[in-house]
């Protein structure tokens, strides 16, 4: 960075990636920081902020003027991960009773304008949104055509406190390009663009793939090894512990697997395609809840559906692993357990994928978190268990 001269843009500032960013910002001289954040929106700028240590985000803030410090300060005082930190204050404004011609002459004349935007937002003189409309139909309709007359049908607005998660949602389900955000008192203070709400969807779709793995939702490749160690160890240490439960069902039926060697060469085939059935309804619950599509309304459907799947696959797996492990062993009583326990575990692990995620996001907890490792357990125990159970009563 030494040999950097010619400033930076500030677009680059905002897009790399926060795990190197204050690093970047200290490296860089404070004249081309002062001008690359000068560029930015505010909404840009606060997210660059919050990554940064306190005497970095001093640094940021007295390189902007007066009114964009201003704006600046006021997002940060909301709620993180909220939409008044998401919002970005520069908006393109016009009372609700002007005309097509009185918006374009005022666009036209305008000394600045946000670099982009959709909609210009109708208010009334107490500065409360009313509606909005495209520019496409601003272009499109004569000079004389109100502009309450041509607005967008579907028009929401979204409190500044509310969480990013959900305004994300509702850009997604409504297909919303932009909405304006209001104040406690309904006043508006800023507008959420498309971009900025997508960011939010990809960011919660890789902490969900993160906690799933358990790795921490923060994980990245330019972490280093301690943090890498802090981020995996815990779980690997839970996932030592819950595995211990699987050795103690395991050491219940030592006299079985003494009485038949056979079996411990089988165990892991029923355990593990019960894993693999388990992290395939794991998946797409946890994708469910993220996207509201599984609620309280449809979960005991889902769950209905997820029972009868495991119930099939198992059949199918029982046929198939059965009649190999006869052949096999030459002892078709083996290969009538090996099926039985193919079942049950393909239906406990089915339903377990499924109520898992529920129970955490019933409890308010991130249906992501530490699913994969109950899920796991509970497919290992209960394919040990009814493996050998079963061949505990019908085989010895």
């Amino acid at each position: 960075m030494a040999l950097w001269s010619d400033g930076i843009d500030g677009d680059v500032l905002s897009e790399l990636d926060w795990s190197i960013r204050e690093e970047v910002i200290e490296a860089l001289p404070e004249a081309v920081v002062a001008e690359a954040v000068r560029e930015l929106d505010t909404d840009d700028v606060v997210d660059i902020l919050e990554d940064l240590e306190p005497e970095g985000q001093e640094r940021i803030l007295e390189a902007l003027a007066d009114a964009d410090r201003v704006a600046v300060e006021q997002a940060l005082s909301y709620p993180e991960e909220s939409a008044g930190r998401l919002m970005q204050r520069e908006v393109v404004v016009a009372p609700e009773h002007w005309t097509v011609g009185e918006a374009i002459d005022f666009l036209r004349g305008a000394e600045s304008l946000p670099d982009q935007f959709y909609h210009v937002i109708l208010t009334d003189p107490r500065m409360k949104p009313m509606g909005y409309v495209t520019l496409g139909r601003i272009l499109s309709s004569r000079r004389d055509v109100a502009l309450r007359t041509i607005t967008e049908d579907g028009f929401r607005t979204v409190s500044a406190t509310d969480p990013e998660g959900n305004v994300a949602y509702m850009f997604n389900q409504y297909h919303l390009i932009s909405c304006p955000v209001v104040d406690a008192g309904g006043r508006l203070v800023g507008v959420i663009t498309i971009d900025d709400a997508m960011n939010v969807l990809d960011e919660e779709h890789e902490e969900d793939m993160l906690l799933l793995a358990g790795v921490g939702e923060e994980s990245s490749i330019a972490d280093g090894v301690w943090d890498t160690v802090k981020a995996r160890l815990p779980w690997l240490a839970i996932n030592l512990v819950t595995a211990s439960l699987s050795a103690v069902v395991i050491t219940q039926f030592e006299h079985t697997i003494a009485a038949l060697v056979a079996l411990a060469a089988l165990m892991p085939i029923v355990a593990s395609t019960g894993g693999i059935a388990g992290t395939q309804s794991l998946a797409v619950a946890v994708r469910g809840l993220a996207t509201r599509d599984l609620t309280q309304a449809n979960a005991a459907r889902v769950v209905r559906r997820e029972v009868l799947s495991g119930l099939m696959n198992g059949l199918a797996l029982a046929v198939l692993l059965g009649t190999v492990g006869s052949l096999i062993f030459g002892d078709w009583h083996l290969g009538l357990v090996l099926g039985l326990a193919m079942i049950v575990n393909q239906v406990v692990a089915s339903l377990g994928g499924v109520l898992v995620p529920l129970g955490l996001s019933k409890m308010g907890l991130d249906p992501a978190l530490a699913s994969g490792t109950f899920v796991t357990t509970l497919t290992d125990v209960m394919g040990f268990f009814a493996f050998l159970g079963l061949a505990t009563v019908m085989l010895i």
